[in-house]
């Protein structure tokens, strides 16, 4: 089933959520807090790792660098101009007003955010999906299923049930990616990925410095940017742009 990895995924972060929330509730808050900072230091750690991975490869092709630049500028500019950061913290709202646990609005929209991007900007995330889609292969999902349980049981323990929010993100994301390959096939197109990565790990950057209340970046508005990088990348390679310019 081209799903299956998918809702395996979805599955996972349910329990380790729900887990999350029971360990969570019993917890003083200092100790939520020097949790949330090593949540902050680790998002850092993957977001570095998963922006220079393509940034710092010697075989990319050249302009790899303001790909990425390009691509957060323009994917910033139309998410700013379709209030995502807003309709983001608007759903956050809508939920906290039925939810009525007591959080503060706000900690509902900082754990959707949070954990919706650190599930769903990663490699395992584009090429377990398409594995998926094109083969029913839930291996790589299956390992990415497994790290975003427990790391649902951190997040849900530090930020409260917004994280169960997250679940329909892997759900879109993911599923979408799977129904794609599934539907239409493609041959996968490597550097495309490291693009759509790359850009991922720099606005986790954004993240993990809200974590750390270093600065409150407006993450989500950059989302479109998740899109611009594959996008500008398959348009370069049609126009020969990268061919002329690598040796």
């Amino acid at each position: 089933m081209f799903l299956s990895g998918t809702l395996l995924n979805a599955v996972a972060v349910a329990i380790g959520a729900t887990i999350g929330l029971i360990v969570g509730s019993r917890m003083p808050a200092r100790i939520q807090q020097t949790l949330t900072d090593g949540l902050g230091l680790f998002t850092l750690c993957i977001a570095f790792a998963l922006a220079l991975s393509l940034l710092m490869d010697k075989t990319a092709p050249a302009g790899t660098d303001l790909i990425v630049l390009a691509s957060l500028l323009v994917g910033g500019a139309i998410g700013e101009l379709l209030k995502l950061t807003e309709r983001v913290d608007g759903l956050g709202d809508w939920f906290q007003a039925r939810l009525a646990r007591g959080d503060k609005p706000s900690r509902i929209s900082e754990a959707f955010v949070t954990a919706s991007l650190v599930f769903c900007v990663g490699p395992l995330t584009f090429l377990g999906s398409i594995q998926n889609g094109l083969t029913g292969d839930i291996q790589l999902l299956a390992v990415k299923s497994v790290l975003d349980g427990f790391a649902s049981i951190a997040f849900a323990a530090t930020l409260g049930a917004g994280v169960y929010l997250s679940i329909l993100t892997i759900l879109v994301i993911q599923g979408g990616l799977a129904t794609l390959a599934f539907l239409f096939g493609a041959n996968l197109d490597p550097v495309a990925v490291s693009a759509a990565s790359a850009v991922g790990g720099v606005i986790l950057l954004g993240v993990g410095f809200r974590l750390l209340e270093i600065k409150r970046i407006r993450v989500v508005s950059m989302l479109p940017a998740l899109i611009i990088a594959p996008l500008i990348v398959l348009l370069a390679e049609a126009l020969n742009i990268w061919r002329a310019s690598t040796p």
